[in-house]
């Protein structure tokens, strides 16, 4: 559990707040919003109205007492700036700023963020390449070369254990975990698991070893396709 201020309830603020206090976070909210501030006041530790851009409204947060701060405002990059650049100096012990362009991620490492996020490309990203491909359920991108993915089991892997199918030798990908219907994950199954075709398959894999595995499959149901026609 860490305490955590949030500055700037936009729709991710608002989202970020209700994650970090189901993780059981400690959360302090700010906006110079009062509107926006209404729905979460009664679940977070505390909630204030102010302008951030104000030295005095920031220093009478307690920057210095918080775990994590997140700079959450999307709309007024000037703003964001300042914010980010005062809380370091204040004190922060860990930023991280809200960006939408690479530009303003460089102005906000240059001026105190210790990290900057992109939510809205994150999810672009994520979303381009799920829906690519038929055979992605879930995608978690962990450098520009690899990434962990959730799959359906090739038919020819079904009824066979993780080492009888030989995934990791044949399509270097590494079985992570097993997903059943009820969406309950088995962690790092044994390779005596016995894979079945209802679940699917959470897989760390290189891009390239992915697609490869991808487009196999896709052939092979291309394949069965045909067949039935015939």
């Amino acid at each position: 559990m860490k305490s955590v201020l949030v500055v700037g309830l936009g729709r991710f603020g608002q989202h970020l707040v209700r994650n970090l206090l189901e993780l059981g976070n400690d959360v302090m909210i700010i906006d110079s919003d009062e509107r926006k501030i209404e729905d979460l006041a009664p679940y977070v530790t505390n909630a204030k109205i102010g302008d951030c851009t104000n030295e005095e409204v920031l220093r009478s947060l307690g920057i210095k007492n918080f775990d994590l701060i997140f700079i959450c405002i999307g709309t007024n990059f000037q703003s964001s700036l300042e914010i980010t650049s005062l809380v370091k100096e204040m004190g922060g012990k860990h930023v991280v700023s809200k960006a939408t362009r690479d530009i303003q991620a460089k102005f906000l490492l240059r001026n105190g963020a210790d990290e900057v996020i992109y939510p809205e490309k994150d999810i672009a990203e994520k979303c381009a390449e799920r829906y690519s491909r038929d055979n992605i359920f879930d995608y978690i991108e962990l450098d520009d070369d690899s990434a962990i993915y959730e799959i359906p089991p090739m038919g020819e892997w079904i009824g066979k254990s993780i080492r009888e199918a030989d995934i990791a030798h044949r399509y270097h990908v590494m079985v992570l975990g097993v997903r059943d219907p009820g969406d309950k994950t088995r962690i790092m199954p044994s390779a005596d698991y016995v894979i079945d075709g209802e679940e699917h398959l959470i897989v760390l894999a290189a891009r390239d070893a992915i697609t490869k595995l991808l487009s196999r499959m896709e052939e092979k149901e291309k394949g069965k396709k045909k067949r039935g026609k015939g």
